[in-house]
């Protein structure tokens, strides 16, 4: 008999059902996901889900939802404490001539003749300059060194000369500003008169402090608060009283309430204008929280005991 004629005569295998129950439970599956996802919340539910994790694993990768190390954070409230050992308030005044001024005073032959047409005789604007903290806290400190963080047109600071020297005090009063106003500044009544693109500010404050017969107890230093603030620190310039009055934001005022705060004499006194606004009473209270200080109000000022 051949093999062929053998294989013939096998009996036949039963007959294989897999792929049909296969196929069997593919139809059920597909009909409970069509089933499922026919219902608008379901499908929603899952459209939710797969872009939720689609986006925690790629931020996850590329950029966390939250630092690793906290560390980062705190370098954002971290200033020098430590300042050069300070200098005698006598000595101030010749500390500032010498890094500022050339040694000289910058009264000297003021104002040359080219600025002359361009000064107001009587512009000096300011906004609750003569408030009554100045006198307040002036008798209270009796500062041999008071230092005004933003001056503008110094009437503050020739108000706060005028009462030191009614009270017999020798102070120096240091003003800080690079007296060039403020983007968009423009004063109907009167107006810096620019020259060259320079608003003239710095001529017209020192006009100021000449006509108030000031310049021997006023100096400045012509440069951005946190620049200026610095140099003071370094050259170990402390003050008695410093008022912080500069921009609005939350971020400068806080810049300069830290950086004035480290140049504060102990028993000194730190206050500063506009507690209405906004930026600038956060950045008091998060500085008064942070150092256990209390916050009290004169008027529009702030001060910190």
């Amino acid at each position: 008999m051949s093999a062929a004629d053998k294989e013939s005569q096998l009996p036949s295998p039963p007959p294989y059902h897999g792929h049909s129950r296969q196929r069997s439970q593919f139809r059920k599956v597909s009909s409970v996901i069509y089933n499922t996802l026919s219902q608008p919340r379901a499908y929603i539910t899952l459209l939710i889900l797969t872009f939720t994790a689609g986006y925690l694993s790629h931020s996850q990768v590329v950029q966390p939802l939250l630092s690793e190390d906290i560390g980062d954070l705190a370098e954002h409230n971290t200033f020098p404490t430590r300042c050069a050992d300070p200098v005698a308030s006598s000595a101030t005044r010749q500390t500032l001539l010498d890094h500022v001024h050339g040694g000289v005073s910058p009264w000297d032959g003021f104002p040359p003749p080219q600025v002359r047409p361009l000064l107001w005789t009587d512009w000096n604007k300011g906004w609750d300059s003569s408030a009554d903290v100045f006198e307040h806290l002036i008798e209270q400190v009796r500062p041999r060194v008071i230092i005004e963080v933003g001056t503008f047109l110094g009437a503050s600071a020739t108000h706060m000369a005028r009462l030191t020297r009614r009270m017999g005090l020798q102070t120096l009063i240091v003003c800080i500003d690079d007296f060039r106003g403020w983007p968009g500044y423009y004063d109907q009544e009167k107006s810096a008169k620019m020259l060259n693109g320079d608003s003239m500010l710095l001529f017209q404050f020192m006009y100021n402090v000449q006509k108030a017969n000031a310049t021997d107890s006023i100096l400045f230093l012509p440069f951005s608060t946190n620049t200026a603030l610095g140099g003071l620190c370094d050259w170990g310039v402390y003050g008695d009283l410093i008022e912080v009055d500069a921009a609005h934001d939350f971020h400068s005022a806080w810049m300069d309430i830290n950086n004035a705060y480290k140049i504060l004499r102990p028993g000194g006194v730190l206050f500063g204008h506009d507690y209405a606004w906004d930026g600038v009473r956060r950045a008091v209270h998060s500085f008064a929280r942070l150092n256990s200080l209390r916050v009290k109000l004169d008027g529009k000022h702030w001060v910190l005991y």
